[in-house]
């Protein structure tokens, strides 16, 4: 049996490189090495050029290289048979949770205003100095659930939606049909949602028009959820009153792009949370190790679902 790796614009050497250390019986190579594409059972994978697998006629499993499996799951050109995992680390939700708690912390403590106060030599001490905020993360899951918590401990209120409604001990949430409700609960939207087809897209004018005026906004999902045309508008009528972005429509982001300048957004080049080879390689290691032996597989997704 073989391992193929496949990331375009990334160094895949240490990838390579740990998974010959825990598979010292099996061949691992980049795919460029592939001379037998029927020899290949396994692919480790982050953004491959969709319907490159159709080469490989015995491929069983296709391991992404991170938590999102979007990239996987929206190449129609896999055959159903194939099984898909992702990555579960508990540094991507200690990165994750940080990177939420940063975002929402400079908004509620005006960090913007009291910058650009520093920039101009005014002493506003006048001026509120915070913001009252109730966080709505919509996409409870792993993630959100580790965001939410940390969250509350700060004592901000927080509220959770799934699609299907997630039960939690402290925390209110709401299912996709029960939306309205959450929304109005809320001025801080943290989109940590899985990108599915039916998600595709959601963040855009209609959603903006069902919450708060002035709700703040914090994608660090993917930047398909949104549409960027769409919260231009609504931070420019005011409906949204800044946004922090990690991901993007395009990445990277064009440099032509009316986001790196406008005053009410803050972006970052899709790093809130990144996967640590070094927790990511033993669970691909052990998968595959399943997979030879027939053993249920860990962190499979639910391909009907779309993560």
């Amino acid at each position: 049996m073989s391992i193929a790796i496949i990331a375009p614009n990334r160094d895949t050497s240490i990838w390579k490189k740990g998974l010959q250390e825990q598979l010292p019986d099996e061949k691992v190579m980049d795919w460029a090495e592939v001379n037998d594409f029927d020899a290949v059972d396994c692919v480790v994978a982050w953004n491959h050029p969709k319907g490159i697998f159709k080469e490989t006629k015995n491929l069983k499993l296709i391991c992404s290289m991170g938590a999102g499996v979007d990239h996987i799951i929206s190449d129609e050109s896999i055959d159903a048979s194939i099984l898909i995992t992702k990555i579960v680390d508990d540094r991507l939700a200690f990165s994750m949770s940080n990177y939420v708690i940063m975002a929402i912390l400079n908004y509620h403590r005006r960090l913007d205003k009291f910058r650009a106060d520093q920039q101009n030599k005014s002493w506003d001490q006048a001026a509120q100095a915070e913001l009252d905020i109730a966080v709505g993360i919509m996409g409870f899951g792993q993630l959100g659930q580790d965001a939410g918590e940390k969250i509350q401990k700060l004592g901000f209120p927080v509220f959770g939606m799934s699609k299907s409604k997630k039960e939690h001990p402290s925390i209110p949430t709401f299912s996709a049909s029960e939306s309205d409700d959450f929304f109005s609960a809320i001025n801080v939207l943290v989109c940590m949602l899985p990108l599915t087809q039916e998600n595709h897209g959601i963040l855009n004018k209609d959603l903006f028009n069902r919450l708060n005026q002035g709700t703040y906004l914090i994608n660090v999902a993917r930047g398909k959820h949104q549409n960027e045309t769409d919260i231009i508008a609504a931070l420019d009528s005011g409906q949204l009153s800044g946004a922090f972005l990690d991901v993007f429509e395009k990445e990277p982001l064009p440099k032509e792009s009316p986001l790196w300048h406008h005053p009410k957004v803050i972006l970052t080049p899709h790093n809130a949370s990144l996967t640590n080879p070094q927790a990511a390689i033993p669970q691909i290691a052990d998968n595959f190790r399943r997979l030879q032996s027939g053993k249920e597989l860990m962190h499979a997704i639910d391909r009907s679902k779309g993560y």
